[in-house]
């Protein structure tokens, strides 16, 4: 595995956990969690940014709402759930847990 593959894997891992993190400060468009990722340098292509939003809103950590554009179709904004922030909860307790057994290696 090369840095590049490696890096990648990492940034899957946690992807859950970032977007969730994003969606609990506001309301979002999908180019706002695109956006914001990439300032965070997790780029993320949305290909793979679609369909964990789709699985996210499947297993009911997310939902959303259409809003119309005034520069074409109609966007979908993004919320977090109850049960989102319950799971976003646990994904940082295991997060914190996770970090600091690396950081004592």
């Amino acid at each position: 595995m090369n840095e590049e593959n490696a890096k990648a894997q990492m940034r899957k891992g946690v992807l859950e956990l970032c977007v969730l993190r994003i969606v609990r400060a506001d309301e979002v468009y999908t180019s706002d969690i695109t956006e914001r990722l990439k300032a965070a340098e997790m780029l993320v292509v949305e290909g793979t940014l679609y369909p964990l939003l789709t699985r996210m809103k499947n297993a009911g950590w997310l939902s959303y709402r259409w809003e119309e554009s005034k520069s074409g179709p109609p966007r979908k904004y993004y919320q977090i759930t109850p049960s989102g922030e319950i799971f976003l909860g646990q994904l940082e307790k295991e997060w914190k847990a996770f970090t600091q057994a690396v950081d004592s290696l």
